[in-house]
């Protein structure tokens, strides 16, 4: 039998300028829903971090990073990671993205030790995930959409319709191969196959319709996004919104909740075993029909049909 495990974190930054209300409720509700879902409550299987909690269950930078460790140390196991609370940007230290800016999380003690960002997240989170484990993750923050920078991003528009965000990088990818080709002196043989190459790259710009003549935010291409596309992790992650975007909390039946991980368990309710399309659309329904603006996304680390069935 597989093993499960899940990290569960949910920060309220109560009695702070920052505070929010309903991510340690977001967390119970997520951690009865695993109980259904075969997830085992024993903490040798489940760790949550809140703030009202003490000692290593106290959600600081350093404890986060420390559990998110953890959670994926073992080889053969099915883990899923949620985390509500804040989520940032900061600039890009290494000056690799064309946007300047990196995602973060906002762990407890933020102000005073730094946020958590995307390349520290994808590292921990999906490098060092064994190549036969899976990673299931729901990221109910601001700014989240890269935020573990996996190179298959999906959105649905307001008509159901699912936006393939990967023809975007897939055509950047073809252009690297291209310029690769002429690494190390000419020939008209690699010409010719860069010439194969390029028109491939511009048939997937033309075909990226949806999003206008704009580069979609927080899909630039960088010099990690090579080295990302080729670790082949099965890491799955709906995200709350689009980079660019604010996630909100929610007053449902006069209790505060985070909209994203409210709308992602509804659909789990009227569809028990849905598949990654139907959970993309209904999670944006839900929170389109509620009034809230956000776009979820749905991030995948390799590529696959997203008419099978969701994989928890």
């Amino acid at each position: 039998m597989i093993r499960k495990k899940s990290l569960l974190i949910g920060i309220n930054y109560e009695g702070s300028r920052n505070e929010l209300r309903g991510c340690r409720q977001d967390v119970e509700n997520v951690a009865e829903f695993l109980s259904y879902r075969g997830y085992s409550n024993d903490p040798r299987s489940q760790v949550i971090l809140r703030d009202d909690y003490g000692g290593q269950y106290y959600p600081t930078g350093h404890n986060i990073l420390a559990a998110i460790d953890w959670l994926v140390c073992e080889p053969g196991t099915c883990n899923f990671f949620h985390y509500s609370g804040h989520g940032g940007q900061v600039r890009d230290p290494t000056g690799n993205r064309p946007s300047g800016i990196l995602d973060t999380i906002c762990p407890v003690d933020f102000q005073q030790n730094g946020q958590i960002n995307s390349d520290i997240l994808h590292e921990h989170l999906v490098s060092r995930l064994p190549a036969n484990s899976t990673l299931f993750v729901i990221l109910d923050c601001c700014h989240s959409g890269s935020a573990l920078e996996l190179p298959f991003v999906y959105r649905s528009d307001d008509d159901g319709n699912v936006n393939l965000m990967d023809n975007l990088k897939e055509g950047m990818h073809l252009f690297s191969e291209a310029n690769e080709l002429f690494r190390g002196g000419f020939s008209f043989q690699k010409l010719g196959e860069a010439e194969d190459l390029y028109a491939g790259a511009t048939n997937f710009f033309r075909s990226f319709k949806h999003m206008g003549e704009s580069q979609p935010p927080g899909l630039g291409q960088d010099s990690n996004y090579a080295e990302y596309e080729r670790e082949h992790k099965m890491v799955t992650m709906f995200s709350g919104c689009r980079d660019d975007q604010t996630s909100a909390d929610a007053n449902i039946g006069g209790m505060s909740e985070g909209a994203m991980s409210w709308a992602f368990l509804e659909t789990m309710k009227r569809i028990p075993n849905p598949t990654y399309l139907q959970t993309l659309t209904d999670t944006r329904y839900c929170l389109k029909q509620s009034n809230y603006t956000q776009v979820p996304q749905l991030s995948i680390g390799l590529q696959m049909e997203l008419e099978q069935p969701l994989f928890l």
